[in-house]
């Protein structure tokens, strides 16, 4: 985090290091050994460079999926808040009969699961603004990233499991709904959707926070990135002086 946090501080450091260097060199005549060194050392860093181009570009490929997993489970959460709202609303008002107050104690306890789960709302928020990513920035304010550090420790802690306080469906409900499909077919549809919504919604939960862990866990690729650009940056002013003594004792 050190690394990620003063990365500008770094390449600055690393590029003048460089130029000091070169600056020493520039002594030198053309063809010196020193400057073949510099050369080498500039193909070395350079190709090491361009793999870790090569690594953050897989990875930021791979990040482009929780964002599609976001909007993915927004939509579920949303579906689920409206299926939810309109059973309850179009049914449970003055309900009658036994087979529907059970259904309406499940959506109840259903919608319960996730209204009272203060995590899922603030776990979806979390992870649409703060993606491993985007720790990548070299101009970020230090009050910034300790904030979106403190976000993804929230993001970390949160625990998809803790949704499946109930089960969408329990013998109770089977029953219900079996002697509903006889006499109140509408309602007994009405609950499967609600009852699917919910499912999906913590299916896709899940595979958010898979996917987010996944991301987590690899981002040391970041650093390496980092590592990368700060090597590239020391050996760019060995490259630029060897091309200048070159031309100034070119004969």
């Amino acid at each position: 985090m050190f690394i990620i946090e003063n990365q500008l501080t770094l390449l600055i450091l690393f590029f003048l290091t460089g130029c000091c260097g070169t600056a020493y060199l520039l002594r030198k005549r053309a063809g010196h050994r020193a400057w073949l060194m510099a050369d080498l050392i500039w193909v070395v860093l350079g190709g090491f460079g361009a793999l870790g181009a090569v690594l953050a570009g897989v990875y930021k490929a791979d990040s482009s999926q929780i964002n599609r997993q976001i909007d993915v489970a927004y939509a579920a959460s949303s579906a689920f808040d409206r299926d939810a709202a309109r059973f309850r609303l179009g049914y449970c008002e003055g309900a009658k009969g036994v087979q529907v107050a059970v259904l309406c104690d499940k959506a109840d306890f259903l919608s319960a699961s996730t209204a009272d789960h203060a995590e899922l709302p603030l776990f979806l928020a979390i992870t649409s603004e703060v993606a491993p990513l985007r720790s990548l920035n070299f101009f970020g304010s230090d009050s910034a990233d300790h904030e979106m550090m403190q976000m993804a420790d929230k993001a970390d802690a949160f625990d998809p499991d803790n949704l499946l306080v109930f089960n969408a469906r329990d013998a109770q409900t089977d029953a219900a709904l079996s002697a509903l499909r006889q006499t109140a077919p509408r309602i007994a549809a009405e609950f499967n959707i609600l009852a699917s919504s919910y499912e999906t919604l913590v299916a896709q939960v899940s595979t958010l926070k898979e996917e987010w862990e996944y991301l987590q866990d690899n981002a040391f690729i970041l650093l390496i990135q980092i590592i990368a650009i700060c090597l590239v940056s020391f050996a760019a002013p060995f490259r630029l002086g060897k091309s200048f003594v070159d031309i100034r004792d070119y004969r």
